[in-house]
């Protein structure tokens, strides 16, 4: 039993860490792995930035045998990263003391998190001698990396330093990127299926270059690897933190103010095309980085799963509609300073 081996033999459960920016493809990657389990005890602990959790209802709809409702545990108020002494602690104390503890737990962080200061937590005395950071695998959305989502225009930065050298010129996007690239044992350069070979070589280039040690780095489209890649690795994480550099590293504390998210109820759609296209024009109009959620159509008893990152939208028909009521929910996540009456005003034109 698992119990008698983390009392007895002092043997730690490991923890995986799963990062990676907004619309990488960690729950997509995290499902193909529930689904490889094999028997396995895994417990999925999911984080989300904003107040409805679309990911742990996703894992709970994914009808893969053994994946239970309670072996997935959601934390929707706050970022992990920030919230570690009223949320995370405790949640993992939980897992753990179960009568049947979980062989292995997974963490798949919100998109906005900085792993460092989760990696510190297993530090924490009742964490630092019952679990290891088996590894931190670190996802990046390989298209929105090739397109400049998370570099700055070196000649726009050069002649904003010129017309004014007090600006400020951080890139949120970029700083949580790369924390999240300097914090992995792994690095999964995801949708590589949207790229030419030339596209994924440039991205691979750049990211060897930025990390300041050397990493692992795999393709993967859908985020399809074998389980014996991610689990197993091995690295006791929280014993590496000088490893693993933050832009954040001598910061009080870590804030979220760069970043908004909101909810917009959704009525029932007319078609899932028509909704489709009008998210990735407001997406586009709006400059929005990430929107998810759920929506009912006409004619359909199976609810609508949409996922867009910017302007790139995938959707399923998953699971049947509650017979509650059939209003959608849809997610919103930008930069600070959203216009979120025009937003709502756009999503829900006719």
């Amino acid at each position: 039993m698992m119990s008698q081996t983390v009392s007895g033999s002092g043997r730690k459960i490991p923890v995986t860490i799963i990062t990676g920016f907004l619309g990488a493809g960690k729950t997509t990657l995290l499902r193909n792995l529930l689904a490889q389990a094999d028997g396995r005890r895994i417990a999925i602990v999911v984080n989300e930035f904003g107040s409805l959790g679309i990911d742990g209802e996703i894992l709970r709809s994914c009808g893969i045998e053994g994946c239970a409702d309670e072996d997935i545990v959601e934390l929707t108020n706050g970022c992990l990263c920030c919230t570690v002494a009223d949320d995370f602690i405790p949640t993992m104390e939980a897992l753990i003391d179960r009568p049947d503890p979980p062989e292995h737990i997974v963490i798949e962080t919100s998109g906005l998190a900085l792993p460092k200061p989760l990696l510190k937590a297993f530090s924490w005395p009742g964490i630092r001698t019952r679990m290891t950071v088996d590894g931190v695998i670190t996802l990046v959305d390989a298209p929105a990396v090739a397109a400049g989502r998370f570099a700055d225009d070196p000649e726009a930065v050069a002649a904003q330093q010129a017309a004014d050298p007090s600006l400020d010129h951080d890139n949120p996007l970029a700083e949580v990127y790369e924390d999240q690239l300097n914090a992995a044992d792994l690095i999964v350069l995801n949708k590589t299926d949207l790229l030419d070979e030339a596209g994924i070589d440039a991205v691979e280039k750049g990211i060897t270059e930025a990390v300041p040690r050397k990493v692992i780095t795999l393709r993967a489209v859908e985020g399809r690897l074998d389980p014996a890649v991610l689990l197993g690795i091995g690295a006791g994480a929280e014993d590496d933190l000088q490893a693993r550099p933050s832009n954040h590293d001598g910061a009080d504390d870590h804030e979220h103010d760069d970043f908004e998210s909101f909810v917009v109820v959704l009525p029932e759609q007319k078609s899932a095309e028509a909704l489709l296209k009008r998210l990735s024009e407001v997406a586009g109009q709006f400059d929005i980085l990430r929107m998810k959620g759920f929506a009912a159509v006409q004619g359909k008893k199976l609810r609508l799963a949409v996922q867009g990152v910017g302007t790139r939208f995938r959707h399923e028909f998953d699971v049947p509609l509650a017979d509650a009521g059939r209003d959608g929910r849809l997610v919103v996540i930008g930069q600070t300073g959203l216009d979120r009456a025009a937003i709502e005003a756009a999503l829900l034109a006719d």
